[in-house]
């Protein structure tokens, strides 16, 4: 009897301290940066080269080159202590095995851990040429997690934007809603020497048909909005789409729900404000319309990109409701 009250609290320590190893530290670091483990030598070289131009390549759509991800390379030795604490990690190395491999929440959590490991330069070469679309789309995703949690510590009441549009977004407090019409919306967050802008507004399901060139029609119904409601302070000025170049289209799902993103430029018309737009044309059939939402930002001093990711990351946050029945 003695002998199993002494191995009760040796069996509770053992429990316990094995709970203490498998608990994970959280991931910490700055959106949208990798920290890439890899030694001098390639970093310096043609594998350096390729991680640059693939994850570091200009995020389309802004008006001045930013790259997709900042990167901050430490060597091999240094795989351990902060290095390890970033969200997203690639591990490159020369072993004797060709091999790419994902380990989710190796050191903290959330985690991406992407090892990438190749007999030579070139085998190295291949798998990042043959990996790097999934690795982007993956890191995108968690970042895109990483701010809405930083967003939903403290949000605006949006209960009117639900009861106008029967769809819910978590906005961040900072943002004001400066416009309400009957089906516009219009929330601005001022920065410093400029503003971030959140639009929200639904058009018929033929605004924006299938059959013809998407981008025009899209192209069309932002400018009627913006002509309608984005207005500068100089008389007859009001925000078009910008016309030297060409907007981007992509199809993409949002919740489910098929859509376009279009990513651009836009001005103001007899003014010299300009800025990044990204727009999210989300058909809901459910609701027999074409829900818009819309970020634009105007901060000609400052780096867009992550201005730009927060404002995504708050559309991509969107929930639809079902429509309300009106009793009879």
């Amino acid at each position: 009897m003695k002998k199993a009250l002494f191995l009760w609290p040796l069996l509770i320590a053992v429990l316990f301290s094995c709970k203490e190893k498998t608990e994970k530290k959280e991931a910490t670091g700055k959106i949208n940066t990798i920290s890439v483990i890899i030694d001098d030598l390639l970093w310096n070289g043609e594998v350096g080269d390729s991680i640059r131009n693939k994850f570091a390549s200009p995020v389309i759509g802004l008006p001045k080159e930013e790259p997709m991800f900042t990167i901050n390379q430490y060597p091999i030795r240094l795989l351990e202590g902060f290095t390890t604490n970033s969200r997203n990690i690639i591990v490159i190395k020369k072993e004797a095995q060709n091999r790419f491999q994902l380990v989710e929440n190796e050191f903290a959590t959330p985690q991406n851990v992407f090892h990438i490991s190749g007999k030579t330069g070139t085998a190295i070469l291949n798998l990042i040429e043959a990996y790097a679309p999934e690795i982007i789309e993956k890191m995108r995703a968690t970042e895109i997690t990483a701010n809405q949690k930083i967003i939903d510590t403290a949000l605006v009441d949006t209960q009117r934007l639900t009861d106008k549009f029967n769809a819910s977004l978590h906005v961040p407090k900072g943002f004001n809603l400066v416009m309400r019409k009957r089906k516009f919306m219009w929330f601005k967050k001022e920065i410093t020497s400029g503003n971030s802008s959140l639009l929200v507004y639904q058009v018929p399901i033929s605004a924006i048909r299938n059959d013809e060139d998407p981008t025009s029609n899209i192209i069309r119904v932002r400018d009627s909005v913006g002509s309608l409601y984005v207005r500068g302070t100089v008389p007859g000025s009001k925000m078009i789409t910008e016309g030297s170049y060409a907007p981007y289209l992509f199809d993409v799902k949002i919740k489910g729900k098929p859509a376009y993103e279009t990513r651009g430029t836009w001005e103001l018309k007899n003014d010299f404000m300009s800025g990044p737009f990204l727009n999210y044309a989300i058909l809901d059939r459910a609701n027999k319309r074409i829900l818009v939402l819309e970020g634009f930002c105007y901060a000609p001093s400052k780096e867009k990109r992550d201005l730009m990711f927060e404002l995504e990351s708050i559309i991509k946050s969107v929930e639809f409701h079902q429509k309300k029945r009106t009793k009879k």
